[in-house]
């Protein structure tokens, strides 16, 4: 009897996992982020691991950057980094880096730009939306998350962005980790394991010369440490972004998913929260979205 229960549980959460996915078979996916390298960061790793699958992945970039370096700025700059987002999909093999044309650091979140937003998930035909949280240092980061949290329902109301179809199912919607912790701190629905994509992530984020050498050393006064040789900036890249261990909670969420002697193995994890707007799956549904656990 605990046999047949496991087994009509298995079926369910399948036949479930299949209502989240297209005719292909395949889920899409859309990672929001405020900046052209934000995506890379926060969910690169997880990203080349669903492309890698066959699933579709797109990266969209609420604004163009054009603010985002201490020598250069504007057009020239804006051209630039969208080069490197063009770069950054073809080596982490996702289908597409979209970039919006709002200018860096000016974001607001208008009724204008929040059907934007509608218009991109709803042209994606998202299963999973991936965007910052509300709590988070940077302007254009807060209204990014406000966007997409204003879009989670919006997207399947015909009425609203009335030139594009609404979504026939709201999509499951989830947050990038992050260490803020007011007003609360981010909880670890899903973490995954990225140990075996992490040389494709660091490949992704090199692609970003402009900020990863550039601007964010600069920013923290860093800028000397930077080796001038591709391959030794490289390594120093990934010394310094991948260097600070996984943190308890994201570790607890690991040892649930992999199991604790898997999960003890694990150098390298991106982790994700349920947003409580949009499609709110069951946590077995969640995980048989991400299908990479054992």
């Amino acid at each position: 009897m605990k046999r047949l229960l496991s087994l009509s549980l298995s079926i369910l959460f399948c036949a479930l996992f299949a209502l989240a996915q297209g005719p292909d078979g395949k889920l899409r996916i859309i990672a929001i982020g405020a900046h052209p390298d934000d995506c890379d960061i926060k969910f690169g790793g997880t990203a080349a691991m669903f492309a890698k699958l066959g699933h579709h992945v797109k990266f969209v970039s609420v604004t163009n950057g054009d603010a985002g370096h201490h020598e250069m700025g504007g057009g020239p700059l804006a051209v630039r980094r969208f080069k490197e987002t063009q770069e950054a999909a073809r080596r982490l093999g996702i289908a597409e880096y979209e970039v919006l044309p709002n200018h860096d650091g000016e974001l607001m979140p208008t009724l204008a730009n929040r059907h934007e937003i509608i218009r991109v998930i709803r042209r994606w035909n998202a299963d999973i939306v991936i965007a910052h949280r509300t709590n988070d240092y940077h302007p254009d980061h807060r209204y990014a998350a406000m966007l997409v949290q204003d879009a989670a329902y919006m997207v399947i109301v015909p009425n609203s962005a009335s030139d594009t179809p609404p979504l026939k199912k709201n999509p499951v919607f989830l947050y990038f980790q992050d260490n803020f912790q007011r007003p609360n701190p981010f909880r670890p629905d899903i973490a995954v394991a990225i140990d075996d994509v992490i040389e494709t992530k660091l490949d992704g984020m090199d692609a970003h010369d402009s900020q990863f050498y550039e601007w964010l050393p600069w920013t923290a006064g860093r800028l000397a440490e930077v080796p001038k040789d591709p391959k030794a900036r490289r390594q120093w890249l990934a010394k310094t972004r991948f260097s600070g261990g996984i943190n308890p909670a994201v570790r607890a969420t690991l040892e649930r998913l992999y199991g604790k002697d898997r999960a003890a193995k694990v150098q390298h994890a991106e982790a994700f929260e349920l947003c409580e707007y949009g499609r709110q799956p069951s946590p077995e549904e969640l995980k048989a979205m991400f299908p990479f656990f054992p």
